[in-house]
This record gives structure tokens, C-alpha cells and sequence, in this order.
């Protein structure tokens, strides 16, 4: 070293030491400068719906509400197509979801909100209307600049210390019901008969004067009920519950404490006992004090979001997890993915929970794309049995769906699978297999149609979508696969079966058609492998050799058919395998306009022909 410089080291160290302890610190990441972080390098590719991510393994999807605009009795009973902002919750054994709606538009009147519930987050009743839409008292009128009445809410349950279940939603006036366009936050009580109680005001805007002479629903003091009146103040008290209210009201009259913070709060206690506090746009805040104070928010910048929701939680294994949309356009709202960390500071691993982009059946304002508004079960609300992350969300603002994620979230399978499915229960979870599941198109575990045990059902009749269920194996050169399908005397469609890489890669594809044949991919052509018998169970055997020259070959019940099949793509390896129930899609994609009115996809409100098969005995070696 300079013997001049050397001198020096000592006064740089010191100053260092200084700056580092003083104000100009910066970006220390689990401090206020940087609460979390994601340092995994993997991001996704905006062209795929997948976006070239592995998937979290066992993820089950299913869809709580089609929405139907010319058939009503088959979705909500209104035949409304905007439905948004959904919220769950699990109480005394049962699942409740609520989600807010609109006939066609979002911001525009009029609105309500909507519940549905579920035993087993499979069966979901028909919604109910626990919300309907605002109409003012006689001689109150709309104020001048506003549409109507509409609701908009970021929270929609609290389950009290003494076990009672409140709903609450915010009635405002469209186009914009935030602050001086809010009317009050309302409250109503479920009842373990499923029952509800009366509507309330909980909250009166504090940009207006509306108060309970001036509005539809008395405030929940007047009620007679004692314990519920309780359970409300001690919700008004609660201050990281209230602070999911604070889009709407921003507490002119010091009900809330600090900044604002963000758009659509959501938050968690990590391990060093200080609370994330997380919010739209990749923007976080750290409390210390339980969340009565946060520190000035700041924008992270190795989360990558956009106006679609964030959540975060620490799951069933003593871990977190953070699920968000990982893109910076707000119309494109696709994939939704989680992160994981082990101390809710450092985030790593982003897999897939939803790559699935259903055609957006009716246009819509601002019906983005893609899986919206992610929210999962908020500490206090309830705990599932299980190890399980349950998640809700709007597909295109348009159904309503949520998603099981078991934990720990792994993207990885080692070692053999022999799936024979009989030891499992019927209409139950199926471990390891990534399901996907709408109303008209449902995967399900059910009696084998020609034998004993059990299969896995793929019933479509859906003219939109598929069913689609995946089977992650341990990522490998060489493959050896072998599966049974029998497609049922029933059958009027068609199914697709993939060998994919971790990216998404299809080199491996065989198709049951519609016609009585099957088919596999050569290059680029599909090539007749021979003929199916319907009712009958046929098992494919594939070896696959995944280099990036490879090939593969297919064996039909125990008949070599063919050998050294150049793949349809080049991989360098191939870790799943894929069953669908109709074509591969990645349309609508970023290219596809989002705002420019269209009429309703034709036939979207009606069955199509049905496809029905049966998938058993996968075996991975």
C-alpha cells in the first residue's frame, strides 16, 4: 500500500463508520430503507401466460363464479359480467368469499357485493347478495359531477375475539368513490345458520357530511345487539385492520396515523416481530410498535408491480410468502406468482400459483387481464385445516376463483412417482398435481369408470377454456413416462398431453381427437399413432431423450409405434407433463388491445359438446 495512503485508513474508516450510522444510510435491506427483497434472478417472459416459470408444485385452482350475462340463473341471478375485488375468510368450518360487481363496467353504477361459501373450497354455493345497491333516503339526491352509487372496498371480513363474523363493503358515488365521492363503510353480521344481520354504517366518510340523517342504514350503535355493536368497535380499534379502509377515507378526523403509505394494504408479522407493511406498486413500510406507526413508505426496487394487488403471509410452515403480479403494465395482469422467504426479509424462488389467461368473454372499462387482485385469508380471519395457503382472485375482473398452494412451496420432485390415485378420497385433493379447474370445465377425483380405485376426471364443456391438470417430476435428460387414459363413450372432444421443460417448453405432444385417433407431434406435423376404443383404458408409454438434438419414442398398450421422433422443440431437459383439454394458448397477450370495446365472444353463455376423460396410473422414472 502508499505509505502515504496508509496513514489515511484509519480517518476513511472512521468517517465511514460515521455515515453509515448517520442519515445518509441507504437501501440496508430489512431496515425502513428496504423492508424486503427479492434476490432470485428469475423473472418472467411478458410474452407467455406462463412467463417461462416453474410452477409451485400441488397448486389446485377452481373457479367460484362464471359469470353469464344472458343466462343469469347459472352464475349470479343478475347476469352482471364486472366482478372484482374479491376477499376470503374461514369461519366455524366454512369458506366465505366475497367479491364486489357491476353490470358491465368498473366505476360505473350500479354495484353490490356478493358472497359465496364453501365446505371444502372445492363446492361453492350460488352468490347472495349481502350488499345490494345504494339507494339514498327520499329527497337525498346525487351531488352534482356523479353517476349513481357504486361500492369499492379492500377489506371484506373481521372475526371478532368473541367469534362473531362481520362482512363490510363502502358504498361511494361513480365514477370515483374515494374520499369526497365516499358515502360510509357498512357493516353486517353472518350467522352460524348462514343467516345475516342487518345492514349498518360503521363509518361515515370524513371528506363529507353524510351521517346517519342522511343515509340509507342506521349506525351500528343503534343496534340492540350488545355483541355486536362490540365486536364493531373493537374492529374500529384494531388499527391494521382499519388501515385496508384508508383507499377510500383518508381519515380527515385523525383516524389514521402517519402517511397514507399506498394503494391496497396488506400485511405480516415477520420473525423479528416488526410488521410489513405492503401496498400496490412494489411499495412497502416497516412498523414496530404492532402497526399503530409505519415508517415512510418506499418503493422496493427488486419487486417488479404495477396497479395489481399485493399479498403477503407467513404460511403454515413458518415461512412467508408475497403474491403479486411480477409486471409493470396494469392491463396485463398476468401471471400471478409467489416468492418465499425464510425470514420475510429475503425473498427468492419465483414459481408460478395461476398461468392460466382465459379468454376475456365480455369487454369491459378496465377489465385487465388475468388473474387480479390477489388476496389470501388475513391473520385473525380464520386458519383452514391444513397446511395449505388459500388465495382469491378475479380472473379478467370477470369470474371469480381462488387457489390452493400447499406449503412448503417447493418447485422441485425427486426421485420415482407411481400415481395410482386409490388410496385418496373421491372429490378430494390430489397431492403433487397442479389442478385447474373452471365451473364448466372441472377436474375431479372420481370412481374408475371401467374398474376399481380411482381416476382423475377431466370434464369439458366449457367453449372458452379447458380443464387441464400437471404432474411435476424430477427434471431429467432422459424421461420415462407411462400413463393409462380412457376416453368415455360420452367424448365429443379432443385431449392434449405435453412433455414440458422447466420453461414451458412443449417437445413432447400426443392428442386423443376428437375423431377416434391418436396423434403425436413429428416437428411440426401431427402424425396418425393409431386408433382409441372408447370406455376402454389404453396406457402411452414415452422415452424421451430431452438433449438438444433429442428424440423420443412412444409405446401404445405395450406396442413399440414408433421410435426416434424428432421433438417439436429443442430442450435441454423436461420436468412435467401436461393434460388438457383443449388447445395451447397464449392469447390475449400484450399486444392485444385492452380498452377498445368488442361485442361478447359468441356462444360464451352457452355448453358446448362435452369432452370426458379419465387420466390414472402415471408413473415417472
Amino acid at each position: 500500500m502508499n505509505r502515504s495512503l496508509s496513514g489515511l485508513l484509519p480517518l476513511i474508516l472512521a468517517a465511514s463508520s460515521l455515515l453509515f450510522m448517520g442519515k445518509n444510510v441507504h437501501a440496508q435491506t430489512g431496515s425502513i430503507h428496504e423492508p424486503v427483497r427479492y434476490i432470485g434472478g428469475a423473472s418472467i417472459d411478458p410474452a407467455l401466460h406462463e412467463g417461462r416459470l416453474r410452477y409451485a408444485v400441488g397448486v389446485e385452482s377452481r373457479q367460484t363464479l362464471r359469470v353469464n350475462r344472458t343466462h343469469p340463473e347459472l352464475a349470479d341471478g343478475h347476469g352482471w359480467t364486472y366482478s372484482h375485488a374479491s376477499n376470503l375468510a374461514y369461519w366455524n368450518g366454512r369458506f366465505y368469499q366475497q367479491y364486489l360487481s357491476n353490470p358491465e363496467d368498473e366505476h360505473i353504477a350500479p354495484g353490490q357485493t356478493l358472497l359465496i361459501t364453501s365446505d371444502d373450497g372445492r363446492t361453492w354455493t350460488r352468490p347472495e347478495v349481502i350488499f345490494p345497491p345504494y339507494e339514498a333516503p327520499a329527497g337525498v339526491t346525487i351531488p352534482e359531477g356523479y353517476n349513481g352509487y357504486m361500492m369499492h372496498q379492500r377489506m371484506g371480513f373481521y372475526v371478532s375475539a368473541d367469534g362473531r363474523l362481520l362482512t363490510l363493503a363502502f358504498y361511494g358515488h361513480a365514477e370515483d368513490p374515494f374520499e369526497e365521492g365516499g358515502i360510509g363503510r357498512v357493516v353486517r353480521e353472518i350467522y352460524k345458520d348462514g343467516t345475516y344481520g342487518p345492514i349498518y354504517f360503521i363509518r361515515y366518510s370524513s371528506h363529507t357530511s353524510w351521517d346517519e340523517t342522511n343515509t340509507s342504514y342506521p349506525f351500528f350503535k343503534t343496534s340492540d345487539d350488545k355483541g355486536f355493536v362490540a365486536a364493531c368497535e373493537e374492529l374500529l380499534d384494531n388499527t391494521l385492520m382499519t388501515l385496508q379502509w384508508r383507499d377510500e377515507d383518508n381519515g380527515l378526523d385523525g383516524f389514521y396515523k402517519g402517511g397514507r403509505g399506498g394503494s391496497a394494504f396488506s400485511f405480516y408479522t415477520r420473525k423479528d416481530e416488526k410488521i410489513v407493511g405492503l401496498w400496490k406498486r412494489s411499495t412497502t413500510a416497516l412498523s414496530e410498535d404492532g402497526g399503530e406507526n409505519f415508517s415512510q413508505s418506499v418503493k422496493v426496487p427488486t419487486l417488479t408491480m404495477a396497479g395489481g394487488k399485493v399479498w403477503g403471509q407467513k404460511t403454515e410452515d413458518n415461512r412467508y410468502a408475497m403474491v403479486y403480479n411480477p409486471i409493470d403494465l396494469d392491463e396485463y395482469r398476468y401471471p400471478l406468482i409467489v416468492i418465499t422467504s425464510e425470514d420475510g426479509i429475503v425473498y427468492d424462488d419465483m414459481v408460478l400459483v395461476q398461468g392460466e389467461v382465459p379468454p376475456r368473454r365480455f369487454f369491459g372499462r378496465w377489465k385487465d387481464f388475468g388473474p387480479c387482485y390477489v388476496r389470501g385469508i388475513v391473520a385473525g380471519n380464520g386458519d383452514p385445516p391444513g397446511n395449505d395457503m388459500w388465495l382469491t382472485y378475479s380472473m379478467n375482473k370477470e369470474d371469480m376463483w381462488v387457489s390452493r398452494v400447499p406449503t412448503p412451496i417447493k418447485h422441485e420432485v425427486n426421485g420415482e412417482i407411481k400415481d395410482h390415485f386409490d388410496d385418496l378420497q373421491p372429490n378430494g385433493p390430489v397431492p403433487d398435481w397442479n389442478i385447474y379447474a373452471p365451473l364448466w370445465a372441472p377436474v375431479s377425483l372420481v370412481h374408475n369408470p371401467a374398474g376399481e380405485g380411482y381416476s382423475l376426471e377431466l370434464k369439458d364443456e366449457d367453449p372458452y377454456d379447458y380443464a387441464r391438470a400437471i404432474r411435476v417430476f424430477e427434471e431429467t435428460e432422459n424421461a420415462s413416462l407411462e400413463f393409462e387414459v380412457l376416453v368415455d363413450d360420452r367424448n365429443l372432444g379432443h385431449l392434449e398431453v405435453d412433455v414440458v421443460d422447466r420453461y414451458g417448453n412443449r417437445p413432447v405432444r400426443v392428442k386423443f381427437a376428437q375423431n377416434g385417433q391418436v396423434l403425436y407431434n413429428e416437428g411440426l406435423e401431427d402424425v396418425p399413432l393409431g386408433n382409441y376404443t372408447k370406455g376402454k383404458w389404453h396406457k402411452i408409454s414415452l422415452s424421451v431423450d430431452a438433449s438438444p438434438y433429442g428424440q423420443y419414442a412412444i409405446i401404445f398398450d405395450d406396442k413399440v409405434m414408433k421410435k426416434n421422433i424428432p421433438l417439436a422443440e429443442a430442450v435441454k431437459s423436461v420436468e412435467r407433463i401436461s393434460f388438457r383439454t383443449g388447445p395451447y394458448r397464449d392469447t390475449p397477450n400484450r399486444k392485444t388491445p385492452n380498452e377498445d370495446p368488442v361485442p361478447p365472444l359468441p356462444g360464451a353463455d352457452q355448453k358446448e359438446a362435452m369432452g370426458l376423460f379419465y387420466i390414472d396410473n402415471f408413473t415417472s422414472r
